[in-house]
C-alpha cells in the first residue's frame, strides 16, 4: 500500500514538473491594453473584408479579381506606413474568369437553373439548346451503352440524391465537449483501411479521365453535376462526423478544369433540387431540354500569374530586428462566390492586426511581417514557393540563412468565427508560452491549446521545413456546412463581432512573439520529402 502511495506521489510530482519549470513570459500589459482598445473600439476589419469580397471577389489566382484586390491591398499597406509592400511572384499556369453564365430548363417547363461553371471550364461558344440525358458510367464496360448516343447532348453525370432535413447543427460554436475533444490527439487510422472519395465509379481518377475523354470524343456539349454529398462537421478541428450537404440553393461546385486550359468540357454544378428534378423527369421517359450559355476567359502566363503580398513593420532591437514574426493567410478564393469567409476574413484579420500595431505606434523588437498567399486553393502554391525561395527546399531539407531568423508563423483560414485558441502542431514546448499569452485574452474567449497537428492550409508549408508554424483555432460557425467553397460565401455570412475579436487576438500574439527574449521553440527538423505533404485544401 505504501509503495502505491509513494508511486502516486511521484507521478503527481512528475506531472507538475513541466508547468513548474516553464519560464515566466514577460508580457507587456500596457501595449496589450492599447492593442485591445484600438482593435475592439476602432476596428476596420469589416471594411477590409467588404473591399476584398464585395468589390474584388472572386479572387481566383491568375484572374483579374485577385490582381485588382492585390493592388488595393498594397496601396493600403502604404497608407498605413508598412515597409516594403511588394508582390512575390510564382509560376501558376493559365488564369481564368467567368464572363457570363445562364441556364434554363426549357422543356417540359421553363425553370431558371441555379448553378455555377467549374473553374477553368471552357465556354459553350454562345447560347446552345440541347437535350439532356443521363449517362451513369461506373466501369469501362459501361462505355458501350452510350457510344454513339451522346453527340450534341448535355449529360447528367451523377445519380439522383435524396434531399433530407439536416440532422444536426450547421452553425457550430465550440462548447465544453469541443474543447475537450480539441485537447486530444486522435490516433490516425491504419493506412489503406479507409474509403477514398473515388470518382464516377470505383475506378477513381484513372476511370474519371477515361470518362471525360469518352464524353469529349462522343461530342457531348456540356456536363452537369450536383456536387459532393457530404461535409465534415466540426467545431474546431475538422475531424468529426460527416453530415449531408445543406440544400436550398446552396451549391458546392466541382468539376474544375485544368490550368493548361485544354482537355475539358464545359461543366456546371447545379443546385441539387434542380438537378434532381431533371433526373426524375427523364426517368419518366419525358424529354428535357436546356438552354445554356457559358462565356469564360483564359489568361496566358506570359509572366508569372501567381503572386503573394508581403509587407512589414521593421524591428527596432539591434540584436533581434533581423528576426521575423510572420502573419499569414491565403488571399485567393475559389471562383464560385466573393470568397468572404474563405478567406477574405483571414486576410482582413491579418491586415487589421498590422493596422492596429501601426495605429498605436508599436515598436516591436523583431520585424513583424504580413504575407497573404496566392494559389492556396490549388495546393498551397504561394506559401510553398515563398518557403522554397527564402527558407528551405523541402525535398532536400537544405536550409537557407533566413531559416534561422523566423521566430514564429501564425495562420488564419477557418472562416468568420472567434479565435478560441491555437493548435500546437505537435510543438509541445510552445504550450506553456501560449497559455500565458492567452491569460489576458480569456475574457475574449481565448482559452484552448490543442496539441494536434492540423493540415490543409498555409502554415503546413512552414511546418514542413521545421519552422514554428501555428494555425489559430476558430469557431467554424457555417464554414463547413454552408460557406466553404460554395456560392453562399458572401459578406452577409461574416460575423462582425467575431472578426473584431479575431484581429485583436492576432495582434496580441504578433506583439508577444516579436518581443519575447527568445524565438518560439522548434521541433526537430523533418526528413526530406520527395513531394510536399498536406497540400489539399480541406
Amino acid at each position: 500500500m505504501r509503495r502505491v502511495a509513494v508511486l502516486s506521489a511521484l507521478l503527481i510530482a512528475i506531472a507538475a514538473i513541466p508547468r513548474a519549470q516553464a519560464p515566466v513570459e514577460k508580457l507587456d500589459y500596457e501595449t496589450i491594453g492599447k492593442i485591445r482598445d484600438e482593435g475592439l473600439n476602432r476596428s476596420q476589419v469589416m471594411d477590409h473584408i467588404s473591399w476584398l469580397a464585395d468589390v474584388y471577389g472572386p479572387r481566383l489566382t491568375g484572374g483579374p479579381g485577385i490582381r485588382a484586390a492585390g493592388d488595393w491591398t498594397l496601396k493600403k499597406f502604404g497608407e498605413w506606413g508598412l515597409s516594403n509592400p511588394h508582390n512575390e511572384s510564382f509560376q501558376f499556369g493559365k488564369g481564368w474568369s467567368l464572363e457570363r453564365y445562364s441556364a434554363h430548363m426549357i422543356e417540359p417547363q421553363i425553370e431558371p437553373l441555379i448553378g455555377h461553371p467549374g473553374a477553368w471550364s471552357p465556354g459553350t461558344s454562345g447560347v446552345v439548346l440541347a437535350d439532356v440525358v443521363r449517362a451513369q458510367i461506373e466501369s469501362e464496360a459501361d462505355f458501350e451503352r452510350y457510344r454513339g448516343k451522346l453527340k450534341g447532348k448535355i449529360v447528367l453525370t451523377q445519380p439522383l440524391r435524396a434531399v433530407a432535413m439536416l440532422d444536426g447543427p450547421i452553425v457550430l460554436r465550440m462548447g465544453e465537449k469541443d474543447f475537450a475533444e480539441a485537447a486530444t490527439t486522435p490516433v490516425p487510422a491504419a493506412r489503406g483501411t479507409g474509403g477514398g472519395r473515388g470518382g464516377r465509379g470505383a475506378g477513381g481518377a484513372g476511370l474519371r479521365q477515361k470518362i471525360d475523354q469518352f464524353f469529349k470524343t462522343e461530342g457531348v456539349i456540356a456536363l452537369f453535376n450536383r456536387g459532393s454529398d457530404s461535409y465534415m462537421a466540426a467545431a474546431g478541428s475538422g475531424l468529426t462526423i460527416q453530415q449531408q450537404r445543406p440544400d436550398g440553393g446552396t451549391i458546392f461546385p466541382s468539376g474544375s478544369g485544368s490550368r493548361t486550359g485544354d482537355g475539358v468540357l464545359p461543366t456546371v454544378t447545379l443546385a441539387v433540387e434542380h438537378y434532381n428534378r431533371m433526373v426524375r423527369v427523364l426517368d419518366k421517359g419525358v424529354p428535357v431540354k436546356v438552354e445554356l450559355n457559358i462565356q469564360s476567359k483564359f489568361y496566358d502566363e506570359t509572366t508569372p500569374n501567381g503572386f503573394s503580398l508581403v509587407a512589414e513593420i521593421p524591428g527596432t532591437d539591434p540584436a533581434l530586428k533581423d528576426e521575423v514574426v510572420i502573419l499569414g493567410a491565403h488571399f485567393d478564393s475559389v471562383a464560385y462566390s466573393p470568397g468572404a469567409t474563405d478567406n477574405a476574413t483571414g486576410s482582413a484579420a491579418m491586415m487589421e492586426a498590422m493596422r492596429i500595431l501601426k495605429a498605436i505606434g508599436a515598436k516591436p523588437r523583431r520585424t513583424i511581417r504580413i504575407a497573404l498567399w496566392g494559389g492556396e486553393e490549388e495546393g498551397l502554391l504561394g506559401s510553398r514557393a515563398y518557403v522554397h525561395d527564402h527558407y528551405a527546399d523541402v525535398t532536400t531539407m537544405a536550409l537557407k540563412p533566413d531559416h534561422a531568423r523566423v521566430a514564429a508563423y501564425f495562420n488564419s483560414d477557418n472562416g468568420t468565427g472567434k479565435i478560441r485558441g491555437i493548435w500546437l502542431q505537435s510543438n509541445f514546448a510552445a504550450r506553456p508560452i501560449f497559455e500565458q499569452w492567452m491569460a489576458p485574452l480569456a475574457d475574449l474567449g481565448v482559452t484552448a491549446v490543442g496539441p494536434r497537428s492540423v493540415s490543409s492550409t498555409d502554415h503546413v508549408s512552414f511546418d514542413n521545413v521545421g519552422l514554428p508554424a501555428f494555425q489559430f483555432m476558430v469557431d467554424r460557425l457555417e464554414y463547413n456546412s454552408r460557406t466553404h467553397h460554395s456560392n453562399m460565401d458572401t459578406v452577409d455570412r461574416v460575423q462582425r463581432d467575431d472578426m473584431v475579436q479575431h484581429a485583436t487576438v492576432i495582434a496580441v500574439f504578433a506583439w508577444n512573439a516579436a518581443n519575447r527574449d527568445a524565438k518560439l521553440p522548434r521541433k526537430a527538423l523533418p526528413a526530406p520529402q520527395r513531394t510536399p505533404t498536406n497540400t489539399d485544401d480541406r
